[in-house]
């Protein structure tokens, strides 16, 4: 359904991508999907080589992946209509602000921000001056550091020209997870965009981790490593051993004697899952599958490849080309693909119209005291 409302802003006959975009801290793409059917990513940076892998493996690219953006001037990187980033949360160092406001001396985002990955991507929004961008970041990003971390960054955003909009979105409107993100719009020319008219699915009515498990009843083609034979049986790797399973109910039984909440999250068809993290390979406790008969699994990589939407329910056709453990942590540092296309969709018509307009050139920047 979005991406029939993504295409419904085409017009008829028109083939032609209507805008430019880059990618950072690209991971697997998962922001790249809601905007590749409308939109042409110009430039991509990810600097783990295996997400690198997985990335091209699943993407057409004219154009190398940078590695790390820090080391990326940002005159070459090309003018693109919208910037699109996962950028990882740091602890932003604010002091000496008090200090500076005491002796009347400016500051702003590259003093306050200077040292933090967000910094990079501030100062790519400063020279290109893109009409929008999308920004993603875990939940709490709200509340670090009681709140001063999205504060400095609102505040860099809004001097840098843009009309900012924010919220927190649960995927269990679209996916059987538990997992909150924050997406943060921003646009340069004032519109009537707004997060308040984004509707969104009943999370209460959402899907079951049903629809994302391997039957193993014969139903479904064989996935070569993650099932086997001749009903596409998940693979027994991924049943905990004997002594891992052992662990895991003791450490549970433990903080629990302790009235502390840590354990294992044991799931089956009917339940929503909790969050998938990049440390699932460790040991698969957030999300382990009941088995009649033997201990829980893991999710397969396929699983988690459907558990966060690169493959619809029952699909395969998202490539994953490493290892389960390189998977594990690509799909756990992911986005949920139908949360970004829900979020590309309500953008879209402010990406669209007007999408002929050339960026700002660099020169027009007001510079931001440091």
């Amino acid at each position: 359904m979005l991406d029939t409302l993504i295409a419904g802003h085409r017009q008829a006959g028109e083939g032609a991508k209507k805008f430019r975009f880059i990618d950072l801290f690209a991971g697997i793409g998962g922001l790249r999907r809601g905007f590749d059917m409308e939109g042409e990513c110009v430039f991509t940076s990810e600097w783990d080589k295996y997400s690198q892998k997985t990335y091209l493996a699943n993407y057409e690219c004219d154009h190398e992946v940078a590695g790390d953006i820090t080391k990326v001037p940002v005159e070459s990187i090309p003018a693109h209509d919208l910037l699109l980033a996962g950028f990882p949360c740091q602890p932003f160092s604010i002091a000496g602000v008090s200090k500076k406001n005491a002796l009347n001396r400016p500051h702003g985002f590259l003093d306050e921000t200077q040292g933090t990955l967000f910094f990079n991507v501030a100062k790519i929004i400063q020279h290109h001056r893109p009409r929008a961008f999308l920004l993603e970041n875990v939940k709490n990003l709200v509340n670090h550091d009681k709140g001063r971390t999205f504060e400095v960054i609102h505040r860099t955003l809004v001097e840098l020209g843009y009309q900012i909009h924010w919220k927190v979105i649960n995927s269990k409107s679209f996916v059987p997870q538990q997992r909150e993100r924050i997406f943060i719009v921003g646009f340069r020319d004032p519109n009537a965009f707004t997060f308040a008219d984004l509707e969104l699915p009943d999370p209460f009515t959402g899907p079951r981790l049903g629809t994302i498990l391997h039957p193993e009843n014969g139903s479904e083609e064989l996935d070569e490593p993650y099932t086997r034979g001749n009903i596409a049986s998940v693979s027994d790797k991924y049943t905990l051993t004997d002594h891992l399973w052992r662990y895991l109910q003791g450490y549970a039984a433990k903080h629990k004697a302790a009235g502390n909440g840590f354990g294992f999250g044991l799931v089956g068809p009917s339940d929503i899952a909790r969050t998938l993290s990049a440390r699932y390979y460790k040991d698969g406790s957030e999300i382990l599958v009941e088995q009649k008969g033997k201990n829980p699994r893991r999710l397969t990589p396929r699983e988690c490849a459907r558990l966060m939407g690169f493959d619809e329910p029952g699909g395969r056709e998202f490539i994953i080309p490493v290892s389960d453990t390189q998977a594990y942590r690509q799909f756990g540092n992911a986005v949920v693909v139908p949360v970004v296309k829900a979020v590309a969709a309500h953008m879209m018509p402010w990406l669209v119209d007007g999408a002929d307009a050339k960026p700002e050139q660099p020169e027009r920047i007001m510079a931001f005291a440091g």
